[in-house]
């Protein structure tokens, strides 16, 4: 062959060569730019912002069941941890609606925790595009909680108004047919009376705990007088006390206010007071104090008492719940009272403790946020100088009450 031509045919083929890799080189990075656009699917604009504002826990699952965008809620309920959504049932729902395209909606129990906690959640899956899922978990547990309060408030009720109007229904044919016997007459009678007190009792504060629990704020609430709740918790229970020679002692302080219901506070400390009498034998005493620590005032009522076991301590504010069911019976007790006290001091800000041992006595305690700034022209009543005498029996069972020097 030619040289020449040899030459002109080599270099025609290298150019030839040489457009060709060119063209693969570019095929390849074309390739290679286009598997990042298809292989992770990009969430929408704006799908960070929405989630951020909801209240629900929501997360943007990705086709791997990655997550791809998770709401803060969801990261403190617990189902989401790190890119990974942990509770099955919910990873179950969204690979169905991830099959079907169909939005799924379902109630669901979450064990939380080495304790077991339970969590009642309702959780809602809907599709997102064509490759995304996205999760939406309300947290239902505190109404099931509260679902469950008010099913038990009302089989209580139920139970605790069956024993009165059995026993009045029981001493009415009772009377029926002792009508020839005028004793025992008005013996059932005395009876009958006594049973539809218990009742009328049981009504209000069944009524006074209904309305306390549906924790609305305090109706026009204004500066209270300590002096003038406790004076007025005493004196409703001062018959009952000369009754029994149990003696009141008070101490308190002077200008102590705090803000709210003068009526709901005389209500609790009143409990309280009468509780404290209910459960001490006759020629003891009951101490009510008042007085500040910090921005506080405490008010506390003392017995000497049969006490309350140290495994019922915990229980003593529940509604209905009796240490003593014999003893309940005897005074007329409900069982609402210690709850009624807690439902005050909660709505007033403050709360009530419990310090008792068996034959020694009690102490109830409510702590209330101090009103610092008297109203003006206040002062306290005329108990802010009487000093309480320590709770120890004397000969004659009385307490005197000794005014400061």
């Amino acid at each position: 062959m030619d040289p020449t031509l040899a030459a002109v045919l080599g270099g025609v083929i290298g150019a030839a060569l040489a457009l060709l890799s060119l063209g693969a080189m570019m095929l390849s990075e074309r390739a290679q730019r286009k598997i990042p656009e298809t292989s992770d699917p990009i969430v929408p604009a704006g799908v960070a912002t929405v989630l951020s504002v909801l209240r629900s826990s929501a997360v943007v699952m990705g086709p791997e069941d990655q997550v791809l965008q998770a709401s803060a809620p969801a990261h403190v309920l617990g189902i989401v941890r790190g890119e990974r959504l942990v509770v099955d049932d919910i990873l179950t729902m969204v690979r169905q609606v991830r099959r079907d395209g169909e939005i799924r909606q379902q109630d669901l129990e979450i064990v939380r925790g080495r304790l077991g906690a339970t969590q009642y959640v309702s959780a809602r899956v809907a599709p997102l595009g064509s490759q995304l899922v996205l999760v939406l978990v309300e947290d239902r547990t505190r109404e099931r909680r509260l679902d469950a309060i008010r099913r038990d408030f009302t089989v209580n009720v139920s139970h605790e108004l069956k024993t009165p109007v059995g026993a009045l229904i029981l001493l009415a044919d009772a009377v029926s047919e002792a009508s020839d016997d005028p004793d025992a007459v008005q013996r059932f009678s005395d009876r009958m009376r006594i049973e539809a007190s218990r009742l009328s009792r049981l009504v209000k504060e069944i009524i006074e705990l209904s309305r306390l629990q549906g924790d609305d704020p305090l109706e026009n609430p204004g500066p209270v007088d300590v002096n003038s709740i406790i004076e007025t918790a005493v004196d409703r229970c001062r018959i009952d006390a000369e009754d029994r020679d149990i003696k009141i002692v008070v101490k308190t302080e002077p200008d102590l206010e705090v803000m709210g219901s003068e009526d709901q506070l005389a209500m609790a400390i009143g409990n309280l007071v009468e509780n404290a009498i209910n459960y001490s034998p006759d020629g003891t005493r009951v101490a009510v104090a008042a007085h500040p620590i910090g921005d506080l005032v405490e008010l506390t009522v003392s017995d000497q008492g049969v006490g309350i076991p140290s495994s019922d301590l915990e229980r003593v504010f529940e509604r209905f719940y009796r240490v003593d069911r014999a003893r309940s019976r005897e005074t007329g007790g409900t069982g609402l009272g210690l709850s009624i006290v807690k439902h005050i001091a909660s709505i007033h800000g403050g709360d009530v403790r419990v310090w008792s041992v068996e034959g020694q006595g009690s102490t109830f305690t409510v702590r209330l946020p101090l009103r610092l700034e008297p109203a003006p022209g206040q002062t306290g009543s005329s108990s802010q100088e009487e000093q309480a005498v320590p709770l120890t029996p004397t000969p004659s069972g009385q307490i005197a009450k000794e005014t400061a020097s």
